[in-house]
């Protein structure tokens, strides 16, 4: 049986990723950070939390001597490491403590994993953050770099400590360079989860505005059930590598937006520009969107679209869910749950 460690269990790819694990028949050692209240709702959603072959461990990424002895005692056959500190907007206001948990503290698994055993299997959640600023139309493994927030700078560090590992050490150290992948345990801050929470808000007459930043930002919207499988397929290649996994496709926030309020039979007009743009419920005329300045980046990323076809042809990896069964499967939740 093999074994394997999930750092960030609590997250959203770290739950679903604990989940393909078990019914892969791994003994998983799942990581999350001592807080004075255990937030397991992801792990109870998915119905994982009291399953035999799941163990939560207390870890903390910035206590070296911490990663060192959690490697020593579960000795994983593979890790993944997933704990960061994710929000992009949030890097902007703690730039420290998205360096130190993002950037500094993968250095101390790569340490841990070196001393104990270079033989453990490392995966580090990379980002298409990276790549920020972009003038391709498509971003693949060879594109350039040009992160626009403390995240994506945070972010880089990481990418390329963990291809140092690898060169200078021969540690199976990859990096899985992902674009935005969503989910109904996506968190509640994220544009895409905000969107459906709002709908369903709205429509229950609990909430009477959705409030939104940038709505020509353009990203490419996977689902996380296929992205945590292609996580572990890289970890399964012969040999440690680094792959984009996307769809390969570009939707606005705009364009999200429409397609969620048209599950509720909603179709969405606009009118005004800029910040005083607003979005209306084509039927009455009602006002539902509003644009809100806070929600602007202070550098913004403007469009970003990934090109999975080295994971493809390699890995065999490809989405499954589209962004059209994405979005519904969210708003639905939501209704459901609201």
């Amino acid at each position: 049986m093999k074994k394997a460690l999930v750092t960030g269990v609590t997250g959203q790819d770290g739950a679903y990723l604990a989940q393909f694990l078990l019914d892969k028949g791994y003994e998983v050692y799942g990581a999350y950070r001592r807080t004075s209240s255990l937030n397991l709702w992801r792990v109870q959603f998915l119905k994982i939390e009291n399953h035999p072959r799941l163990k939560l461990v207390e870890f903390n990424l910035l206590d070296a001597s911490n990663c060192l002895r959690i490697i020593s005692q579960i000795q994983p056959d593979e890790v993944y490491n997933l704990a960061a500190q994710s929000f992009v907007g949030v890097s902007f206001e703690q730039p420290l403590v998205t360096s130190q948990t993002t950037g500094i503290g993968v250095v101390n698994m790569l340490e841990a994993i070196r001393l104990v055993n270079p033989a453990i299997k490392f995966y580090q959640a990379s980002t298409s953050e990276l790549y920020g600023k972009v003038s391709d139309k498509l971003q693949n493994e060879e594109t350039a770099f040009y992160p626009r927030s403390p995240y994506g700078v945070a972010k880089l560090y990481s990418y390329w400590i963990t291809k140092n590992y690898r060169e200078a050490y021969n540690i199976f150290a990859s990096n899985g360079i992902l674009f935005n992948h969503e989910s109904s345990i996506r968190g509640e801050t994220f544009v895409s989860r905000k969107i459906a929470r709002a709908i369903a808000a709205i429509v229950n007459k609990k909430q009477k505005y959705l409030y939104l930043g940038n709505l020509n930002a353009k990203r490419d919207w996977g689902h996380a059930k296929d992205f945590v499988e292609g996580m572990w397929m890289i970890l399964q290649h012969k040999n440690p590598d680094d792959f984009v996994l996307a769809t390969s496709k570009a939707y606005s926030v705009r364009d999200f937006v429409e397609l969620a309020f048209s599950f509720v039979d909603i179709d969405i007009e606009w009118s005004g520009t800029g910040i005083n743009e607003v979005g209306k419920n084509s039927k009455n005329g009602e006002t539902l969107i509003k644009i809100d300045s806070a929600y602007f980046r202070p550098a913004e990323v403007d469009y970003l679209r990934g090109d999975h076809k080295k994971a493809n042809k390699i890995l065999g990896w490809k989405p499954k869910i589209s962004f059209k069964e994405l979005v519904k499967e969210m708003v639905e939740n939501e209704l459901l749950n609201i």
